[in-house]
């Protein structure tokens, strides 16, 4: 599909979601993923871990985009969670008060990957905090127990199997994974903020390469986590 179809600049359709992600962290994993537990921290007065919390908060179903950096997008995904927004003043505002300033907000995963974003960004009103995925429970595959979902985001900024929220007033406890330049500070699709330092255009170009062989990595990781999840005696899992 083109730009014309609807699709922002430098994107194309794909049929399938696939599990997708920097490399490096195809083989890791939630240590399980039948409960939600989410540590707030950083620059807060009250440190706290939210558990059933997040069940007494308004849900809230949509239906959204997720285009990845690399240039494909899967469009109309049914997504069903809760608002970062009502997470924030629900939760952080009132427990865990974060401090002023405190407004870079680092979420790190289970499978050691770490993001973040400007808190400004994430309390636009399509930002969840998702536990479904087409009306079912979300899978393994895509971010079990929770995970980011930010419409306006490339999907790296979209992050899997949330395990913290943290709140600073500066970078100085955040690292991304890979070369500085694949980190855009807000990456914002519609900006086609893919990087920086890097024009757009030639990210636009190079990335497509990496598309087939991470796809196939990430298909065999998750074919040998399950595998030995089914493997596995009844009293481990």
């Amino acid at each position: 599909m083109s730009e014309a179809s609807g699709l922002p600049p430098g994107q194309f359709e794909i049929e399938e979601l696939p599990r997708f992600g920097w490399g490096k962290f195809a083989f890791r994993f939630p240590p399980q993923t039948e409960g939600v537990e989410v540590a707030v921290g950083g620059d807060v007065s009250a440190p706290l871990i939210v558990r059933g919390e997040l069940r007494e908060l308004p849900r809230v179903d949509q239906i959204s985009d997720l285009h990845c950096v690399t240039t494909w997008s899967k469009c109309g995904l049914r997504w069903s969670g809760f608002r970062f927004r009502d997470f924030y003043q629900a939760i952080v505002e009132t427990k865990a008060a974060r401090q002023p300033g405190a407004d870079l907000v680092v979420l790190r995963c289970h499978d050691g990957y770490d993001q973040s974003l400007p808190l400004e960004d994430l309390l636009a009103p399509d930002v969840l905090l998702a536990d479904r995925l087409e009306g079912r429970p979300l899978p393994i595959a895509h971010g079990a127990p929770l995970r980011l979902v930010a419409p306006a985001h490339y999907g790296y900024k979209n992050v899997k199997h949330v395990r913290s929220i943290e709140f600073w007033r500066d970078a100085r406890e955040y690292r991304f994974a890979g070369p500085r330049f694949m980190d855009h500070p807000r990456a914002r699709v519609a900006l086609e903020e893919r990087g920086r330092g890097v024009p757009s255009w030639v990210l636009r170009k190079t990335y497509p390469a990496l598309i087939p062989p991470i796809r196939w990595l990430f298909r065999f990781a998750l074919a040998r986590h399950e595998r030995r999840v089914a493997e596995a005696p009844r009293s481990r899992r």
